[in-house]
């Protein structure tokens, strides 16, 4: 009989270990629950019912409980990520840009979502009401105006970047009144009830934005405003993981996400609303002109202030 010694024996083990994923420690031992950070244009139950199908279907496929967690802002759900309490968020390009800036690579995003028509951006827009005169940048000047939140793309970095450069001026000396509305829906709400003369929000197509999903929920009359402006294309929303979670952790949600809309096809039209056709891998450099939008008007800020 052959008699191993301890070394041996510890070897043999540790071999053994390598070789069989039974004894290899899994990940789910140390994350025995999974927490997804959100934060949409929506109310917190809208926000949460749609996003429930997205949790479920992770839950199923990584065999761990996947819980939601809605940030009352952008920050509020990068500083969860940061604090370890949230794994995985879904933020705006120029959220995530923050996110970079605060945590460096720490984070990183690992998936893009395409639109119904593989498309991989969206635009910020500028409406007003449809009964107004306004058609234009030009006829808005001296106006009240309203982006949605500091840390939202379409609702902030973007058109608040184009009109410095466009107009060669800051919105706030462009405009009679600027103010943050604390969210897109609270944005068309507020133009439609006459607060402002025009606002900040996000578009995709005819079909899909934050003023159609307004209209079809019965927020707002369709019909009751116009777009006078809309920007370059915009990256869409990304998919961010903690870099320090465990390797087999990311490869495993990676893989769960982009099957998504095959496995669970009625799960991922209710999350998007049917307004996707899936994801597509993402990395850091293809947020690169979003980071110096944010940038930009963080040194317009500062100089502002002085």
């Amino acid at each position: 009989m052959h008699t191993l010694t301890r070394r041996g024996f510890v070897a043999a083990l540790v071999s053994l270990a390598l070789a069989s994923p039974v004894l290899a420690q899994d990940w789910r031992e140390e994350y025995p629950e999974l927490t997804i950070g959100i934060s949409s244009s929506e109310n917190e139950t809208d926000a949460i019912t749609r996003n429930q199908p997205y949790a479920d279907y992770l839950s199923r496929e990584l065999g761990v409980p996947v819980n939601l967690i809605r940030g009352t802002d952008y920050a509020a759900v990068i500083e969860a990520m940061r604090s370890g309490h949230v794994q995985v968020a879904s933020v705006g390009p120029a959220a995530y840009a923050l996110a970079r800036k605060i945590m460096g690579e720490e984070i990183a995003p690992v998936a893009v979502t395409l639109d119904s028509g593989g498309n991989l951006g969206y635009y910020s827009i500028i409406a007003v009401r449809a009964d107004s005169p306004y058609q234009n940048l030009e006829d808005i000047k001296g106006k009240s105006f309203a982006f949605a939140d500091p840390n939202s793309t379409s609702g902030y970095a973007v058109p608040s970047y184009y009109l410095s450069t466009e107009l060669e001026t800051s919105p706030k000396e462009y405009f009679g009144e600027v103010a943050f509305s604390g969210g897109h829906e609270q944005s068309v709400m507020a133009l439609v009830n006459g607060t402002f003369e025009a606002v900040a929000t996000h578009w995709r197509n005819e079909e899909a934005g934050n003023i159609q999903t307004m209209e079809r929920k019965g927020l707002i009359e369709p019909g009751s405003t116009r777009i006078i402006w809309k920007s370059p294309v915009i990256p869409n929303t990304p998919v961010m993981m903690l870099t320090s979670l465990p390797e087999e952790l990311q490869e495993e949600f990676k893989t769960a996400l982009m099957a998504f809309p095959e496995k669970d096809p009625e799960g991922f039209a209710e999350y998007t609303r049917g307004t996707s056709s899936g994801y597509s891998p993402a990395k850091h450099e293809d947020y690169l002109n979003v980071v110096a939008i944010t940038e930009f008007n963080a040194k317009e800020r500062r100089k502002n202030k002085n």
